[in-house]
């Protein structure tokens, strides 16, 4: 009998070492790619205002005295945005990404992005999402504790110019003769926790995903589910690729600033979720850089912080909602 129990304590022992080991020598997740093309989304702002994209970026990025990587949609509004910041704060150079929010929330878990096939290694200060879903993926594992609502937005339909497929409402998503471009439902946030319900809701999502969760691929012979859908949709759309896409509102006023020949339709609020949908923003756990990140908060909250969102179509928040609270799960 002793013998038996010596021999399960020294197998316990392996195993439990073992066990020890792999949780030691545990991969952390992949570092994702960039996408191709995506050079613009990568930014370092030097002290004067003055930015350089990409390569350049990343490289300066470790000198930065404040790193912000916040959901790609906003990527039109945030030069106003980070030159008001740094007229509040002289002094202060700012590293940027603009990118899918999911996306994002892998790279801040694997530490780091492959850029170029180059490993750049590095957490930002503040993130920044369309929901508190990403929020609550990076509060489970340990990374973020609090956040604050800094604007709100909602869907709508882009199309061509003069509508040319007379597209009125989401049905038309399913039409034999429309081509779609849809956000995709893996880490892009507008489909993730907004579209997809609506879809879902009015009997579409089936039909159009045909059972596929993708990123930059076809799922039917008339839908492609993008990568980067505030670059790819516009594109497409005036390519003549896509007949019609679900963006922002922001984004599509953003288009029509730029001169692009597209149209809005709108959607009924149900569809829209302009009751729902709300930017949610937060401090890392022990940021390098905690004194510029409060004083980015705080910027946020200042009228001038919500003005420079505000003149591209976002809207305010309100002042209730302007405050830092615990990340936890709504009802």
């Amino acid at each position: 009998m002793i013998k038996l129990e010596a021999a399960l304590l020294a197998i316990a022992t392996f195993a439990a070492a073992l066990l020890s080991s792999a949780f030691v020598h545990a991969e952390p997740p992949a570092m994702p790619t960039v996408p191709a093309g995506r050079q613009s989304d990568i930014k370092f702002y030097s002290p004067s205002g003055e930015f350089v994209t990409g390569e350049a970026a990343f490289k300066a990025a470790p000198d930065a005295a404040m790193v912000l990587w916040v959901a790609g949609n906003q990527f039109f509004a945030m030069d106003d945005v980070i030159h008001g910041f740094q007229k509040a704060s002289p002094g202060v150079s700012v590293a940027l990404i603009t990118l899918p929010p999911g996306m994002v929330v892998d790279a801040i878990k694997a530490n780091g992005w492959i850029f170029d096939d180059a490993t750049y290694a590095g957490r930002p200060d503040l993130y920044a999402s369309v929901s508190l879903g990403h929020l609550l993926s990076l509060h489970k594992d340990g990374l973020m504790d609090d956040y604050m609502t800094y604007m709100h937005n909602e869907l709508v339909l882009m199309v061509a110019k003069g509508n040319p497929k007379n597209i009125k409402s989401i049905d038309d998503l399913v039409r034999p003769d429309v081509l779609t471009s849809l956000p995709n439902p893996l880490n892009e946030g507008i489909m993730q926790f907004y579209f997809r319900r609506v879809l879902e809701q009015h009997g579409l999502w089936q039909k159009i995903s045909a059972g596929k969760e993708c990123s930059g691929c076809a799922t039917t012979a008339n839908n492609w589910f993008t990568a980067v859908h505030h670059r790819e949709t516009p594109a497409r759309i005036l390519a003549g690729q896509s007949d019609v896409g679900v963006v922002w509102k922001t984004e599509a006023l953003e288009a029509l600033h730029e001169g692009y020949a597209v149209e809005i339709v709108p959607l009924p609020a149900d569809q829209s979720m302009v009751n729902e949908v709300f930017y949610a923003m937060g401090p890392l756990i022990q940021p390098r850089h905690p004194k510029q990140a409060e004083a980015f908060i705080r910027f946020l909250q200042s009228p001038d912080g919500q003005d420079a969102y505000a003149r591209h179509g976002f809207v305010r928040a309100k002042s209730d909602e302007l405050s830092l609270r615990p990340i936890v799960k709504q009802p």
